[in-house]
């Protein structure tokens, strides 16, 4: 999540390879999507909306942002418009009394167009390399080796796919979106808009690719493109030296994902958990960030096999990676980098994972829920690692969420049943989490930051809520109601 002092470091930085300023005062530049294609198809970057060109905070109209932010979402999915479609989530950043709307676009591991042009970038701005045939060839060949997910097998067939997995992905994504066109599509047509069948820059040599096997391929299929890949789970709690249980997994993604929640199932104790008005599994919430990464953030091509390892008091995951730094990541300060863009693609367009980079900061929040007082590590490396501490799992009692249903009641008791679900909601996600902004518990609970204002005024002048510290580096805690 970008924080205003973040943002300001970017600011001062200036415009250049991965910066990018554009006004937006009350509707998106029109040459804003040069700027999406072009750091699609470099290093990734920053775009910021409400800015000019030197640096300077003009803001977006307020009432214009639902509208600037609908057409960003809109148009990034829309294939005539950004071809590659790319899935984008815009935040609202407020910043010296105005509202900047905020774009991380990673790096993207196809050559993507905007209305039928090919942008690139450089320190200067978006260039149209679309009539210049030497750079166009040499931009798929740099996505295509350094993307082993692009890698092109000219003789898989669809009879080398798993018939069944088509079946039920389409019901995964039509569960996910109703109406989603993978359900019209042949089973071909949705590997190509996929992204999955590609040109090989190389030989010329056209086919599905290594990540079109490994989601959707059969068994052996899988073995003959790729005969190291596995990935391993493991229990070692009674017997630490061998282990307990272990489930070696070498088939299909999709499956893969199946396998490794049932077997943290079968193995670790679910807790009671309440978002809103829904109970949920807070051990799914948790655990689904960390199989997702596992499974779709690996270099495939090196034979280092992917483990999750539940220990007597931590669970740990580790695979193969291509770093972008060294050591612990700090959730609070850190760009995240794509390292196979196509199958993230397709994982979210199944529901399983969100947007980039959000899976390490639902982590955080989980994993304190989870194991009360502790914090999850990301430790990147070549090996890249997840830790998630555990504390009493051979006790299988359910453990209620620190005294919220106690706060619900006082607050219920003292104002009234219909207090209002969305103010109920504001203050869960205080109770759980003290020191979020407006947008940021906008954004967990559905509504506008501006909303989320009102609300919060509302609270404090009720006596449910009083303001610990300043208004710009301060938090909201819950008063006491007994």
């Amino acid at each position: 999540m970008m924080t205003s002092d973040k943002l300001q470091q970017i600011l001062q930085q200036g415009e250049g390879l991965e910066i990018e300023f554009k006004t937006s005062a009350f509707e998106l530049n029109k040459d804003a999507f040069e700027s999406v294609c072009a750091f699609l198809n470099r290093r990734g970057g920053h775009l910021l909306l409400g800015v000019n060109n030197n640096g300077g905070i003009e803001g977006v109209i307020e009432n214009c942002i639902p509208d600037i932010i609908h057409n960003i979402v809109t148009n990034a999915n829309n294939h005539q418009k950004l071809n590659p479609p790319f899935y984008l989530s815009p935040e609202v950043i407020d910043i010296d009394d105005r509202k900047i709307i905020h774009l991380y676009i990673p790096e993207s591991s196809q050559v993507h167009n905007t209305n039928g042009r090919i942008f690139d970038r450089n320190d200067d701005g978006d260039f149209d390399i679309t009539k210049h045939a030497d750079q166009v060839a040499k931009l798929y060949l740099r996505k295509q080796t350094t993307y082993s997910e692009n890698n092109v097998f000219p003789y898989l067939e669809l009879a080398d796919f798993k018939p069944a997995l088509f079946k039920r992905i389409r019901v995964l994504a039509e569960h996910e979106r109703a109406g989603h066109p993978w359900m019209e599509m042949s089973d071909d047509e949705l590997l190509r808009s996929a992204g999955l069948y590609k040109k090989d820059p190389l030989t010329g040599k056209s086919g599905y690719t290594l990540a079109a096997a490994l989601l959707l391929g059969k068994d052996e299929t899988i073995m003959n493109v790729l005969p190291h890949y596995k990935t391993d789970a493991i229990v070692r709690i009674s017997n630490p030296d061998r282990f307990d249980d272990r489930d070696d997994i070498r088939t299909n993604l999709v499956d893969s994902y199946d396998r490794l929640m049932s077997f943290i199932g079968k193995h670790l104790p679910d807790k009671f958990y309440q978002e809103g008005e829904h109970r949920t599994s807070l051990r799914d919430r948790l655990f689904r960030e960390v199989i997702s990464n596992l499974l779709i953030h690996r270099e495939f091509t090196n034979a280092f096999p992917a483990k999750l390892i539940i220990e007597k008091d931590r669970v740990y995951a580790e695979n193969w990676s291509r770093p972008h730094g060294a050591g612990l990541i700090d959730p609070a300060n850190f760009a995240p980098f794509p390292k196979n863009p196509v199958i993230a693609k397709f994982f979210n367009e199944m529901g399983r994972v969100d947007e980039l980079g959000s899976g390490v900061r639902s982590t955080f929040r989980y994993c304190s829920v989870y194991t009360p007082g502790a914090h999850p590590q990301f430790i990147e490396g070549d090996i890249f690692k997840t830790v998630i501490p555990l504390k009493n799992i051979g006790k299988t009692t359910p453990v209620k969420e620190s005294g919220w249903p106690q706060v619900r009641r006082k607050v219920r008791r003292k104002f009234g049943e219909k207090f209002g679900e969305s103010s109920e909601k504001i203050l869960l996600v205080i109770f759980r989490s003290n020191g979020l902004s407006a947008s940021a518990i906008g954004k967990e609970v559905g509504i506008s930051s501006r909303a989320v204002e009102k609300q919060l005024a509302r609270l404090k002048d009720l006596g449910i809520i009083k303001r610990v510290g300043p208004d710009k580096g301060g938090y909201w805690e819950i008063s006491d109601l007994s």
